[in-house]
């Protein structure tokens, strides 16, 4: 009999009960006994960072996985966090799936869509629909910053791509003790404060706990995929107290001692060859008894608060081993722990105290950050360390993040599964080439799932990654994976074994220079895996043989067109519109949740003015509006009756106040900022009357990755004036921040010129 809402019912509806027959829907399971998954992931760990791999540094609970689990020695990543990401999460090349570069790089090609294409179901959305609960607690960054707003859209948010639950943060990198925070869908204030004992590392670990007790508690029989993705260790590096006093001094001797140190352990480890040479230090890094004394103690201060950094978030790996173990799930989980790209170059040849002054292009000289040596690794820092010490942490190989020579793009990563790989291959070595697009194939292949040819009424993409299931088994088995192309930037390389030999051609792009006009280097692997030995001259044929290889590799995974382009990429656009283009003016009414940086209007802009209209009474005080943190920022807010802004140019801060009180009753206060030169000014008015003006020494281009806030100060105060979150006592109406060449967004003239509504 017909009805409404019958579609894909497949019983039978007569009149009564006795004449109709049901039909129940069989949900999706994995069957008894399939295993959890877990992926673990650090950022810009580089291939000598971890104890196992021969650092210095305490990572117990990364060594005793690689114990009782199979290290692998050869496994290779993109240069950069987001293209890694996209490849780990669906098994197919970066630039197929749309991630050529960062998260949000949009450039009108299917290789750089922003986000991750529809057309390749993350692991998250396969192994759901075979019944998994999907669980993810960290980093995000696969898609674009304009959507990490309250206002969305969500679709490429976790909870879009297949997690069931999510507690993180979706930009690139964020404050270990003061994070933006979300929790699903939402946007939220962190739990806690480092005065109180926060970090981020240790949330990230409880917050996933609970979600999988929850799982368990209620649904023992559902397995689980769990995604860790630490902020650790990108920068800001940022670890509890007693961990940077645990190693003071420790790097004192230097980056050549040391790196030569962490050298002969890899060898000692098994981790490299005996045969294998320790690369000559790069361009740009000095020997370290060539160095000031200043230069020495900043140096290795910083080296310190990387270390500190790094074992803390082991810990917290611990932490959540034991939490798998004390509810008896651990032996039957199969967890990758990888890093998802090389040590980082960005702190540049010094070093930097906050390395938001580098995108402002401010040298910081050592001798100028050594008086605020005592902030780093604190609340109130945002460090990474010079390139001696990233040189190091990717002993035995040259260079860093972002090339793709192996310093950029080799990395530790670890498979633990005691019931599936039992003691026979618990802590063996696999010396065997692997990618990360590979994870995923393997992990599909353990588990007996078919990726789907469509999903969501969308055709797929094949998986093309290379499942290493024989090589988990088999310590002497071939590797699986034996042609692999690498770009970013520019950037090129392609790896291939001919003839039982390994090659690597390599080019390093500089910007500006015709493609065709880049050198190629080439290397025998199997031979000199830390690329000392260039044969490019030597072996010109086999070179152009590798080169030609690379195109049709680049041809076949959609890599082309190259491009070189990077920060002018970070410019919101939506088709070929940038976002807020029609408009340049933002109006906000509390209340409202933290507001993004890359959605948020820029108070750095050449010319910006900020009018706001309150209603308050004497006594009345707090923060109007205010963006970035306690080491960088600009603040509005009313004090002791008076309007006052606080510009903080990396701790040095501009104060104007008003030299009139704000009135009881209706208000409008106003702040007007200026570029003029690097410097600029900042004025204050109240009811339209000019009652304040100050010089700004440093007017900056940029500020922090924390967003704005309305009616109060998220996170650390950005003034020394007032603790946060300072919230404004009177009735706050309206911020509005106008910005040059802005109007109206609901004039007229916006609708018909902008058809900002449609877009």
């Amino acid at each position: 009999m017909p009805g409404p809402n019958n579609e894909g019912f497949k019983g039978t509806i007569g009149r009564t009960l006795a004449d109709s027959e049901p039909h129940f829907e069989e949900l999706p399971h994995p069957g008894k006994g399939a295993p959890n998954v877990v992926f673990v992931l650090l950022d810009d760990t580089g291939f000598a960072q971890f104890g196992c791999y021969g650092s210095d540094i305490d990572t117990p609970n990364i060594d005793a996985l690689a114990a009782d689990g199979v290290q692998f020695t050869n496994f290779h990543v993109t240069p950069v966090c987001s293209p890694t990401r996209a490849a780990l999460l669906t098994g197919r090349s970066q630039h197929e799936v749309g991630m050529r570069g960062l998260a949000g790089w949009i450039t009108g090609f299917p290789n750089t869509l922003g986000h991750i294409s529809n057309e390749a179901a993350t692991v998250a959305e396969v192994l759901r629909d075979e019944g998994y609960a999907t669980l993810c607690a960290g980093k995000w960054h696969l898609m674009p910053g304009t959507a990490i707003s309250a206002a969305g859209p969500f679709d490429q948010w976790p909870l879009g791509r297949g997690f069931e639950r999510f507690y993180g943060f979706l930009p690139g990198e964020t404050d270990q003790f003061y994070p933006d925070l979300v929790r699903d869908n939402t946007h939220i204030d962190p739990p806690a404060t480092p005065e109180e004992g926060y970090h981020l590392s240790e949330d990230l670990v409880d917050q996933l706990l609970l979600m999988i007790n929850d799982n368990k508690g209620i649904r023992p029989d559902r397995p689980f995929f769990a995604y860790l993705p630490f902020g650790a260790t990108h920068a800001p590096h940022q670890a509890p107290q007693e961990y940077l006093e645990k190693y003071r001094g420790r790097y004192d001797e230097g980056w050549d001692v040391v790196r030569q140190r962490w050298f002969e352990r890899q060898i000692e480890l098994g981790v490299i060859e005996p045969e294998t040479i320790l690369a000559p230090r790069n361009s740009g890094v000095d020997a370290w008894d060539d160095l000031s004394d200043n230069q020495q103690r900043f140096a290795a201060r910083l080296q310190e608060a990387f270390a500190a950094f790094l074992d803390h978030t082991d810990d917290q790996i611990g932490r959540f081993i034991d939490g798998l173990r004390a509810m008896g799930e651990l032996d039957n989980t199969i967890l990758v722990l990888l890093s998802d790209n090389g040590a980082s170059q960005e702190g540049g040849a010094a070093g930097t105290l906050h390395e938001m002054k580098h995108f402002n292009g401010i040298r910081e000289t050592p001798d100028e950050a050594i008086k605020r040596v005592d902030y780093i690794g604190g609340p109130h820092s945002h460090t990474n360390y010079p390139w001696g010490w990233a040189q190091c942490g990717n002993s035995p190989f040259r260079w860093y993040k972002t090339l793709t020579h192996e310093g950029g793009v080799h990395v530790p990563m670890i498979v633990h599964w005691p019931r599936g790989l039992g003691d026979v291959h618990a802590g063996t070595k696999r010396d065997q080439f692997a990618y990360v697009s590979d994870i995923v194939p393997t992990i599909y292949e353990l588990l007996g799932v078919s990726p789907p040819e469509t999903y969501r009424g969308i055709d797929q993409m094949p998986v093309t990654g290379h499942s290493f299931v024989s090589v988990l088994d088999d310590a002497d088995a071939p590797a699986t994976n034996t042609r692999q192309y690498f770009e970013f930037g520019g950037h090129r390389a392609l790896v291939a074994e001919v003839d039982g030999v390994w090659w690597k051609a390599v080019t390093r792009h500089l910007p500006g220079t015709d493609f065709d006009d880049d050198r190629w280097e080439l290397y025998e692997l199997s031979a000199d895996p830390s690329e000392c030995n260039d044969m490019a001259e030597a072996e010109p044929e086999r070179l152009a043989q590798m080169i030609d290889l690379w195109w049709q590799e680049a041809e076949t995974h959609g890599v082309l067109p190259l491009d070189e382009r990077r920060l002018e990429l970070f410019i919101p656009r939506i088709g070929d519109r940038e976002v807020h283009r029609p408009t340049r003016r933002y109006t906000y009414r509390p209340p409202m949740t933290q507001i993004p940086t890359r959605t948020a209007a820029s108070l750095t802009d050449s010319v910006v003015d900020i009018t706001a209209r309150v209603t308050g009474v004497a006594g009345d005080e707090g923060v109007l509006i205010a963006t970035g943190n306690a080491t960088c920022g600009c603040t509005v807010f009313v004090q002791n009756g008076h309007l006052v802004v606080d510009y903080n140019a990396f701790d040095d801060h501009t104060i104007v106040e008003s030299s009139i009180e704000v009135p009881a009753g209706d208000c409008t206060v106003a702040v007007h900022l200026e570029r003029e030169g690097t410097a600029g000014w900042a004025e204050v008015s109240v009811d339209g009357m000019s009652c304040g003006r100050a010089e700004i020494p440093l007017y900056l281009s940029t500020f922090t990755s924390t967003g704005a806030s309305v009616g109060m100060d998220h996170g650390s105060a950005v003034s020394a004036r007032y603790a946060a979150p300072f919230v404004f006592t009177g009735t706050l109406h309206d911020v509005t921040v106008q910005l040059p060449g802005g109007r109206d967004p609901l004039s007229d003239e916006a609708m018909a010129e902008g058809e900002w509504s449609r877009q």
